[in-house]
């Protein structure tokens, strides 16, 4: 079903040209202020590469309410890539305060290194995800495809644009919505096998993250279809208008996403307080009301039925439910020598 975003929701966000330097490295710093002095307080949140329009208002709004209510100043800078490849980076080193990810399998992999708590997902509501989304899939104008189904990404002459699933949460949310859709109508695992090795097939390009998948198929034009979260094809839409229309599939992956605190590097920078208070405005409604207007799903009720023309209804399903969770997920599908390294291995 193609769903035609409204003009007037799209009047409500500002051109921000999103895609401009979407060619930069995949690590992006963005200070907010651009500089800060000695005696500031310095937060670094380390992304995923889809989140750099969200985070662009969310750190003013917090420094503002941070700055009115304890009267201290502080800097809040972004890094940016993807999902699995930012968690091996803070895993590596990069001192990052928050890690804010589009799975829980990356920042499980910070827990296992002992940078984040065991529990992490306890600390936060909603299994510290403050918002989720979905995948659904970006078109040509006039779908001149007719695509409409995740069958349909498996026809030889369609070119699919998915980013790689071993370094790109939205790659491995990609996978395994479609490889889950396949079991929600009753296929067998070696349907949903055959299905995910047709769609990947029809991919000319790998990208390693989402934001460069979204590059490859508005600048360079490459591919009938792009599939990624529904907030960043939302975004797409209010960028170029009529060039590209959505399509939801009649089911999709709830794509949740989690945070937590790097509590090995706040304790040792003695930012704990400000680091939590950052997340917690995530929860807010001033923080799930700016991320409703970037077409990410709140937990809100409020904001939710304040936005609800913003979110098509769909079926959605989750990780645990069909998969087992993600590191059942991982060893299976992502591990090396796994499901997805056999499949592209054979097209």
């Amino acid at each position: 079903m193609s769903n035609n975003f409204s003009a007037k929701t799209a009047r409500a966000l500002p051109r921000r040209g999103f895609l401009a330097g979407s060619f930069a490295a995949a690590a992006v710093l963005l200070a907010l202020p651009l500089s800060a002095t000695a005696a500031d307080t310095v937060l670094l949140n380390a992304s995923y590469d889809v989140t750099r329009e969200l985070f662009k208002d969310i750190n003013p709004a917090f420094i503002a309410e941070w700055k009115k209510s304890t009267g201290e100043t502080l800097t809040i800078n972004q890094s940016h890539g993807g999902s699995s490849k930012q968690a091996r980076s803070v895993a590596d080193g990069l001192e990052a305060s928050v890690v804010t990810m589009n799975q829980a399998n990356d920042i499980d992999l910070l827990a296992d290194r002992g940078l984040v708590v065991a529990d992490w997902a306890k600390k936060f509501p909603n299994g510290a995800a403050p918002f989720y989304s979905t995948m659904v899939y970006l078109v040509r104008k006039g779908n001149p495809k007719h695509i409409k189904s995740w069958d349909d990404l498996g026809k030889p002459d369609v070119k699919v644009i998915i980013p790689n699933p071993k370094t790109s949460g939205n790659g491995r949310y990609s996978y395994l919505a479609a490889w889950g859709a396949v079991i929600k109508k009753g296929g067998s695992e070696a349907q949903a096998r055959d299905l995910v090795g047709r769609i990947f097939k029809n991919v000319p390009i790998l990208d390693a993250g989402g934001r460069a998948a979204t590059t490859t198929f508005t600048q360079r034009q490459i591919g009938d279809v792009l599939i990624t979260f529904e907030n960043e094809v939302q975004l797409v839409r209010s960028e170029f208008g009529d060039n590209f229309e959505v399509v939801y599939p009649a089911n999709s992956i709830l794509a949740e996403s989690p945070v937590a605190v790097v509590d090995k590097v706040v304790d040792r920078r003695n930012i704990r307080k400000q680091a939590t208070a950052y997340l917690n405005f995530l929860y807010s409604e001033a923080g799930q009301e700016i991320a409703a207007k970037h077409f990410l799903r709140p937990r809100s009720a409020a904001v939710a039925k304040k936005y609800a023309a913003s979110f098509k209804p769909i079926s959605l399903f989750t990780v645990d439910e069909v998969f087992g969770g993600w590191k059942a997920a991982q060893k299976k599908h992502f591990d090396d020598g796994g499901e997805f390294d056999q499949i592209y291995q054979s097209k």
